[in-house]
């Protein structure tokens, strides 16, 4: 009689096998997305925060300039 478990290992190898490579490469997928996003995170940021930190000098420039106008001259 023949042995059943190697048919069966076999049938287990010839099928796990590639839906293994799927998962790894839906994982590694997944893992690049999530750099990707993470990556865009933080220029989002970097451009948020240097946008305020141009709106901040504009505004103390435009105060700078207020005050200037508005000082007695001596």
């Amino acid at each position: 009689m023949a042995d059943n478990n190697g048919i069966f290992s076999d049938l287990f190898n010839a099928v796990g096998t590639p839906i293994q490579n799927v998962a790894d490469l839906v994982g590694d997928g997944f893992n690049a997305a999530t750099s990707i996003a993470q990556t865009l995170l933080n220029l989002f940021g970097t451009i948020v925060t240097s946008t305020a930190n141009t709106a901040i000098q504009i505004i103390q420039g435009v105060a700078t300039g207020i005050s200037s106008a508005i000082a007695p001259k001596k």
